[in-house]
């Protein structure tokens, strides 16, 4: 299974949509995601043997985000995501609330 599949499906019951680095609907509070760095973390006999994906979770609210995210941190740490980071940015451009979300996985 990809990076990508295992982020929508970590995400499949969240109660907003959940889209691959865009989203173009209509909806106040949205989730992005995008993978920041894929990068080797164990090598044997001169081949990569574990990958680390290290995985950004973006959501974007024009309210209260506050129990989103605490349901995304859940549902990923359940799939075996590690927490990296998280902080919160207001995007004066936009008018929208943006919480970061960093995560890390490794795939054999």
């Amino acid at each position: 299974m990809s990076i990508n599949k295992e982020v929508l499906s970590a995400l499949k019951d969240v109660d907003v949509p959940v889209r691959f680095q865009t989203y173009t609907g209509n909806e106040e509070t949205y989730i992005t995601f995008f993978t920041y760095l894929d990068r080797p973390e164990q090598h044997a006999d001169d081949g990569e043997i574990v990958t680390g994906y290290y995985v950004q979770i973006d959501i974007w609210s024009k309210g209260d985000y506050t129990q989103i995210s605490k349901t995304v941190h859940e549902k990923m740490k359940a799939s075996g995501f590690m927490k990296q980071n998280f902080y919160d940015i207001y995007e004066e451009d936009l008018k929208i609330y943006h919480k970061v979300m960093r995560f890390f996985k490794e795939v054999m």
